[in-house]
């Protein structure tokens, strides 16, 4: 069996069970000094773009291709390829195809798409020029947002009329959306010929008024929200994760960002992302399934809903940015939880985080204070 992995930066997910199932690996990268190369069997150095990595597949004459993308803006042209090389070549790419993957690429186009099948998005209207500052001035506290974007760019949440001037002066095809206070939520499902199975839903933290990345929060898992009853939520949320999935068809991998909102108590989906989560480390911890291996396991021909149920485990999870993990102790050199109350460390240094799973929420909060005891104790963190 042999894969290609396009993009090397999230390798170290994969490479671990590439190597397990005797699998050789060949990946392409635009960055010759990017990390995680030295893990492949072999690598290419190609320009960017998807066209050197549909040339290598056919070359190489592989079984698949996994694309290992983080970011939006390639996304698209990743759908192109996989269209192309399933059809022309029968080399299987587990990805969003075309329709889908412009779908989630353009954040107007998704909240109209959802509107239309009648699921919770918050209130949404496109600006036509010349635009009414003083109406927009009086909607405050306002989102305002482009078509395209990811992680915060192309988003303003807008507290006075200068925010609304600035963001209008500078951007264009803007919309605004409600804004929802309440907690941010994430949940990955996997889809592959057809069949859907949603993981877990994670909580990132409360939405703020200043636009907080969801990379500086806390996050935990399961998600557990007082005065709710959470078992019965949790399973809406999955029921909606994988109802999206199907309507969208997509294929490998989407995470969906959602909003609750604390006064309707109302889940708001805002954004579809077809590219493994920010959140998959919290979805291994808490479920033991980990999202990136499952693409593998797609591509190998072997995966099935009724396997990743059965495989499913529940934990109690928490990842916490940490900047610099503590040298005094051991960081675990593969992504892989060890046990039922362990941990993995991951991300560039200077911007570690570390995500921890148990079988309890007091052994995960032991194991956390005892990990990152200062760090927990200045910040006066009570975890779950």
């Amino acid at each position: 069996m042999k894969i290609l992995f396009v993009g090397s930066r999230l390798f170290d997910d994969a490479a671990w069970y590439a190597k397990k199932l005797g699998i050789e690996t060949i990946v392409t990268e635009s960055n010759d000094h990017a990390i995680n190369l030295d893990l492949a069997d072999k690598v290419y150095i190609v320009p960017r773009g998807m066209d050197e990595p549909m040339n290598i597949a056919i070359k190489e004459e592989v079984d698949a291709v996994v694309p290992l993308i983080g970011i939006d803006p390639p996304l698209v042209d990743v759908g192109k390829m996989k269209d192309t090389l399933e059809k022309e070549n029968g080399i299987p790419v587990i990805s969003a195809p075309y329709n889908t993957a412009s779908l989630a690429a353009n954040k107007y186009e998704t909240k109209e798409m959802l509107a239309r099948n009648n699921i919770n998005t918050p209130k949404f209207n496109h600006l036509d020029e010349p635009y009414d500052i003083d109406d927009l001035e009086s909607q405050l506290p306002l989102v305002l947002k482009t078509p395209e974007g990811q992680g915060g760019t192309g988003v303003k949440i807008a507290l006075n009329k200068e925010d609304i001037l600035d963001f209008v002066s500078e951007k264009d095809n803007i919309f605004i959306e409600d804004f929802v206070q309440g907690m941010e939520v994430s949940i990955e499902v996997l889809r592959w010929k057809k069949e859907a199975v949603s993981l877990v839903p994670v909580y990132k933290g409360d939405t703020t008024l200043e636009g907080t990345h969801p990379l500086s929060k806390i996050k935990q898992a399961p998600l557990n929200i007082t005065g709710i009853d959470n078992f019965k939520h949790n399973q809406c949320i999955q029921n909606l994760a994988e109802n999206l999935a199907n309507i969208v068809g997509v294929e490998g991998t989407m995470d969906i960002d959602i909003l609750f909102d604390s006064k309707s108590k109302k889940d708001y989906v805002i954004e579809l992302n077809t590219r493994p989560s920010g959140t998959r480390y919290m979805t291994a911890a808490s479920t033991n399934i980990y999202p990136i291996c499952q693409l593998i396991d797609m591509a190998c021909g072997n995966w099935s809903v009724k396997n990743v149920k059965s495989s499913m485990k529940k934990y109690f999870a928490t990842e916490l940015p940490i900047g610099d993990f503590p040298t005094d102790k051991e960081i675990p050199q593969e992504k892989v939880f060890s046990g039922e109350n362990s941990y993995v460390v991951h991300g560039p240094k200077h911007y570690q985080r570390v995500t921890i799973r148990a079988d309890s929420k007091e052994h995960l909060n032991d194991l956390t204070y005892n990990l990152v005891e200062d760090y927990a104790t200045e910040n006066k963190i009570n975890f779950i």
